[in-house]
């Protein structure tokens, strides 16, 4: 048997077709194989939160999927938040209220943040804060962070009132 499959995915809205190990993990193959090297490793047991990406717009912990069940899926990096020079609404906000100091652990608060605010556009604090709770951060102590997600869940409000 095989220890290879042939997999395509779309990753950032590009469709790749690769042949994978089978245990390559989704989050090796993002790196390596596509050099997309936004997405961090932290534990590699799933805990910290940090190698978090969107598959089918829900986020996974990419080193606990594998590259195979990727298949046929579309998969979100951090790199795909930012359009050219304009950053994100949330990555706008992360600058603005400094919710980072080293960055590991920020493209996965981003990604987690991402979905969360799709699915709450109008969170309260401790909302934020349980969201935030799969995501292991060293540097802030959160509070920067719980600011910044605030902030974009009011400005993306107000744009969609303005519209």
């Amino acid at each position: 048997m095989s220890n290879t499959r042939n997999i395509v995915v779309v990753v950032n809205g590009k469709s790749y077709e690769r042949t994978v190990d089978t245990r390559c993990t989704l989050g090796d193959f993002l790196r390596v194989d596509l050099g997309l090297t936004g997405t961090h490793f932290g534990c590699e047991h799933g805990a910290c939160g940090a190698c978090t990406v969107r598959v089918d717009g829900i986020a996974v912990r990419s080193c606990l999927m594998l590259a195979v069940q990727a298949n046929k899926k579309s998969v979100q990096t951090v790199e795909d938040l930012a359009k050219g020079d304009i950053l994100s609404p949330l990555q706008q906000a992360f600058q603005d209220r400094h919710a980072l100091q080293c960055g590991f652990c920020t493209p996965g608060v981003l990604m987690t943040m991402t979905e969360f605010l799709e699915e709450n556009p109008a969170p309260s604090e401790t909302e934020v804060r349980d969201a935030l709770s799969g995501n292991i951060c060293r540097c802030t102590g959160y509070q920067n962070i719980v600011d910044a997600v605030l902030l974009t869940a009011d400005t993306l409000r107000k744009t969609q009132d303005t519209a």
